[in-house]
This record gives structure tokens, sequence and C-alpha cells, in this order.
């Protein structure tokens, strides 16, 4: 088990990096503009990050994948760099609290025995 501090940062690394990616998702389909209100949460979500990312975001980058390449930011803080201060050579799949706790919702939810 992970101390309490992993958990919380890696939820808030892991928020983060989700709704980045839910913001290129929905950037498909809506422009950045749109009043539709998950589109709206996501852009107001994640206009800091990205601005905080603007000094290493190459500027070649089609501006609909920029939150795309600060979410990656985010997936390499997760998969390398904690794992690197806890002290682990590796953590494999599922890994992540965020997301093995999700994993275990679904199958206690749906699984084995429902």
């Amino acid at each position: 088990m992970h101390p309490l501090w992993v958990i919380v940062v890696d939820y808030v690394l892991g928020l983060a990096m989700w709704t980045l990616i839910g913001r290129t998702a929905m950037g498909l389909f809506l422009p950045e503009n749109s009043s539709f209100f998950f589109m709206r949460f996501f852009v107001q979500a994640t206009n800091p990050l990205l601005a905080a990312f603007r000094p290493i975001t190459p500027s070649f980058l089609v501006e609909p994948l920029v939150p795309l390449y600060v979410a990656w930011f985010f997936f390499m803080i997760r998969f390398y760099l904690m794992p690197w201060l806890l002290g682990y050579s590796v953590m494999g799949m599922l890994s992540f609290p965020l997301e093995s706790d999700i994993a275990i919702w679904l199958y206690q939810t749906f699984g084995a025995g429902s």
C-alpha cells in the first residue's frame, strides 16, 4: 500500500492528465469556444496547465493537439518520476493508484459474481 501523499499526488496528476485527454477528444468534435457544458469545463480546467507548459510546447504542434502533448508530461511524471522517487525500479500495468482503483471498482461492479 502506498502512503497517503502518494495517492493524493497521483490522483491530482491523473485527473489533470485525463482532463487534458478529454479536452483533446472533445476538441475533435467541438470548437474551443463551444457553449457545451463539458467542453467549457475542459477548457477552463486545462487552460492554466496549457499556459504553464507554453514555454516548452513546440510551436509546430497544431493547437488541438497541445493538450495531448501536455497530458503526455503528466503520464511521464506518473509512470517514471513517481516510482523513481518512491524507490521502485519498475511499476507494472495498472500500478497507477487512480486507474487501479477505477479498475477494481469496475471489476467489483461488473465482474465475476455479478
